[in-house]
């Protein structure tokens, strides 16, 4: 058994089989009835221990072995010996040959029959070690292959892996370079840029350290954090160099300088560190797959997070105090950086003054911003995650409820040829593999591999989209594609909501009721649902009496429609040391109506043949395919594909609607798969928003000593959110997994700057320094680190928007969560949050006024 593989599907495998097929006409003209074949193939072909034999000398233990060892041999068996001296054989009322035990199903590939193994990993075990596991032994095999037999790839889930993996380095190496080139353009040295360049490799390499301890492997999730991290892992090393660059600026030795600058801003860099990993802790908190997921995700961001503060703290001022020097001449880009900065720190300076002197601006600000929140909310699509372009693709095509595979298999060979312009070489297709029947006995199965997406100028959807025209016009099948989802493995389609109710009947009009007033939705089709009383079923009854009268049990009965019908094995036989069935049933065309069963015979007691047809009475009705239950009630699936950019949030809020509205209160609603999915993030995600809020402004309570300065931190939260909710409803994205875990994240990096502002502004104050100028010169000095760690994030996120190929929808709405969401909250922060200060904090002291009236009055009360 290879590691990590749970059961491995045959798809297209026809177990060889001896088949007799029974000749009705030919048993019933010489007296022979199905069990008088089913005795004789037993008792002739026989295996089995006979005792011992014991001479003088040795022990022998005896064995009967078989006698029927070839076609030949159980043509000859003998049914019985006639009253005239010959003998019947099996020959004389079957036909005896070797064949596929099972000849309803197959699997083509490209066109050509073959046999399709499917691997099923276990749910613990990573992709790509299965699948280079399963190469590994298929390369194994390969030698010992019959010739002309080949063991190719059909679907390889690996390859999305892998190609997305590989951008994600791509964009992780771009990421760290955009975000050393803007440090050196704002600090205008190379040797200043070096320190915050060497906490990137030292902060990246002590995480893989975490992740190898928590046993976190390298895969999207890990990487994507990892790329997000880049921006923040030279934040804090931004923020101590700047002070210390700018101390000795200002005169003050290097090693001066690297001590005072970095105690300066440490508690700020820790209080920032810590509201980043309060944001992130909660988001491991999440319930279902997303939960699983991002749980890895969380960890990793905080990891880095922590690490590089540390990093900053240490290694930055160690650093500093040697790669920095004091009166460097500085060059013509140096000085042209340092002429542009003191211009804006001036005109912000003039801003600045204004904005204080108006404080109904910044009020003004985050009312309307939480007014625009709201409604961009309420704007956005809602959805469980972004489609993603896997490169793969499954179609369902489903023929009327109870139609054979004998029904089914004439329309390959049609939909191979209508297929054709997607899957010539010019097209994008790499290989389609038709499995029929699918699921269920009605349905078949197109399995569809896409060429490399450099390969190709179109997405999986759009593949989608024209097999969907081109399929269509086959009146006898409903066409639904399917492409993957990102937490699955197969794709079903995205809506479906369970009814329930006390009855299978009343639950089906009630579901008929609410797919007769969907359909008129255009942003749903493919409507269905798992219970339709039209799969044709035969009805056997059995006349007891008659039966009993002519001595024939029932069990008689049911073996010989069993045999007839669908056959049964009831011997083996050997070839080339393998063991396989002998299977006994009728040609399938001789039995295509009820008229027919006429043509099997039974004995009775008396010796005599009876038409089985004498026995039985047959009617026809229409069943449900299957009866399902969920949470203990009788329930009805309603299904249906989204249409568009119609969200399966609004699909699930108007279904949910046409429940309340048409149905009685005693029907119960509840959801499955995808629309399972969604709901629990949903509901947990709100959960974790509001505990990440409330966890940082706990945070940042302790840390300011105070109530009220976090309140200036956290009442421009939203501004920020309004920013990324305003990018999201310019670029079309919804509200899914991906872009609320960026919303989240969005706190604490919405938060950093303006801990930035206020615990600057703190110092001042304890420095006797007046109110309104402490807020002035605070937020100046704090200008440049908040520029500088704004974009850097900026740039890290900048990759990401403009990423491409396999994956790329998941990471470009990140990106655009991120880019626009820090836009906003840094302009808020310098902008909004003094004067938010000013009006808030005015009658406070600062965090030492108290140490300072303690210190007074202990002075003045002397100890007794």
């Amino acid at each position: 058994m290879i590691d990590g593989v749970s059961s491995i599907e045959l798809r297209g495998y026809n177990e060889l089989a001896l088949l007799v097929k029974l000749d009705p006409v030919a048993m019933a003209s010489r007296n022979v009835t199905v069990a008088d074949i089913e005795r004789a193939l037993r008792a002739e072909n026989l295996e089995a221990p006979a005792g011992s034999l014991t001479d003088s000398a040795r022990n022998y233990t005896l064995r009967l072995q078989r006698s029927y060892q070839s076609v030949a041999d159980y043509q000859n068996l003998i049914i019985r010996k006639n009253s005239d001296g010959s003998m019947l054989y099996l020959s004389d009322v079957a036909t005896v040959e070797t064949g596929s035990e099972n000849e309803d199903q197959t699997f083509r590939l490209n066109g050509r029959s073959m046999v399709m193994l499917e691997f099923l990993k276990q749910s613990e075990a990573n992709t790509l070690d299965v699948v280079e596991a399963v190469k590994e032994e298929v390369g194994r095999l390969k030698p010992f292959l019959p010739n002309g037999m080949e063991m190719n790839p059909l679907s390889d889930s690996s390859v999305f892996i892998k190609s997305a993996i590989s951008e994600v380095y791509t964009t992780l190496g771009i990421t760290s370079v955009l975000v050393i080139l803007v440090i050196y353009i704002f600090l205008g040295s190379a040797r200043a840029t070096l320190i915050p360049a060497v906490s990137v490799p030292v902060s990246l390499i002590a995480t893989f350290a975490v992740l190898l301890l928590f046993d976190y492997s390298i895969n999207l999730i890990t990487l994507l954090a990892l790329v997000l991290s880049v921006g923040l892992l030279v934040d804090d090393s931004i923020v101590v160099l700047e002070n210390i660059h700018s101390r000795i600026e200002k005169g003050e030795p290097p090693i001066v300088a690297a001590y005072r600058g970095a105690r300066e801003v440490g508690m700020a860099v820790i209080a920032t560190t810590m509201v980043l990993v309060a944001v992130f802790m909660p988001i491991t908190l999440l319930t279902g797959t997303a939960g699983m997921l991002f749980k890895e995700y969380a960890v990793t961001l905080a990891a880095s997070v922590m690490l590089s503060s540390i990093v900053a703290l240490t290694m930055g001022p160690v650093l500093g105090s040697r790669v920095l020097k004091m009166n460097v001449q500085q060059g013509p880009f140096t000085q042209f950086v340092e002429k542009q900065f003191a211009r804006l720190e001036n005109g912000y300076r003039r801003v600045l003054y204004f904005t204080l002197k108006h404080n109904w601006i910044a009020v003004l600000t985050v009312v309307l911003s939480l007014g625009f929140m709201g409604y961009t909310y309420q704007q956005l699509p809602q959805s469980f995650v972004s489609r993603e372009d896997q490169g793969r693709l499954f179609v369902r095509l489903t023929a009327t409820e109870g139609a054979s595979y004998h029904a089914l298999e004439p329309l390959i060979d049609d939909i191979e040829q209508r297929m054709k312009p997607l899957t010539n070489p010019e097209g994008p297709i790499k290989s389609m593999g038709v499995r029929a029947p699918g699921r269920n006995q009605n349905e078949m199965m197109l399995i569809i591999d896409l060429k490399h997406w450099d390969e190709r100028d179109v997405t999986v959807f759009d593949v989608s989209n024209q097999i969907r025209r081109l399929l269509q016009p086959i009146a006898e099948l409903r066409v639904a594609p399917m492409v993957p989802s990102s937490f699955g493995t197969r794709a079903r389609q995205p809506v479906q909501v369970v009814i329930g109710g006390s009855s299978y009947e009343i639950v089906q009009e009630w579901v008929e009721l609410l797919k007769e007033k969907a359909s008129e939705n255009p942003g749903l089709r493919e409507l269905d649902m798992d219970y339709n009383e039209t799969t044709p079923r035969m009805n056997v009854t059995i006349n007891q009496a008659y039966a009993h009268e002519l001595g024939i049990p029932v069990s008689d009965i049911s073996s010989a429609l069993e045999t007839v019908l669908a056959g049964r094995n009831i011997t083996t036989f050997i070839q080339n040391g393998e063991e396989y069935d002998v299977n006994v049933r009728a040609p399938k065309d001789d039995f295509n109506a009820i008229s027919d069963l006429a043509r099997i015979h039974l004995r009775s007691s008396s010796g005599e043949l009876v038409r089985l047809d004498t026995l039985i009475d047959v009617t026809i009705e229409g069943q449900p395919r299957q009866l399902n239950h969920y949470n203990r009630r009788k329930s009805i699936t309603l299904s249906a594909d989204l249409v568009g950019d119609y969200s399966l949030g609004e699909a699930l809020a108007y279904i949910e609607q046409l429940v309340i509205d048409e149905l009685p209160d005693e029907a119960t609603i509840d959801y499955k798969g995808e629309s399972m999915e969604y709901k629990r993030s949903s509901s947990s995600m709100t959960v974790t928003f509001i505990l990440a809020l409330v966890v940082v402004y706990l945070v940042l309570a302790a840390q300011f000593e105070s109530f009220i300065h976090p309140m200036v931190i956290m009442m421009t939260v939203p501004l920020a959110l309004t920013g990324a909710m305003g990018g999201m409803l310019w670029t079309g994205l919804s509200l899914d997994i991906y872009t609320q875990i960026s919303l989240i994240m969005l706190i604490g990096l919405a938060t950093k700057n303006r801990i930035l502002i206020v615990e600057f502004i703190n110092q001042l104050r304890d420095r006797k320094i007046a109110f309104e100028d402490a807020i002035i010169q605070g937020s100046v000095a704090r200008l440049r680190p908040i520029l500088m760690t704004a974009i850097t994030t900026l740039a890290g996120s900048v990759p990401l928007i403009l990423a491409s190929g396999a994956g790329y929808e998941s990471r470009s709405s990140i990106g655009i969560v991120i880019f626009s969401g820090v836009l906003v909250a840094t302009f808020m922060t310098l902008f909004v949050a003094p004067g938010l200060y000013r009006l808030v904090a005015a009658r406070t002291g600062s965090p030492k006024d108290m140490e300072h009236k303690l210190e007074a009055a202990l002075e003045n009360c002397p100890a007794h």
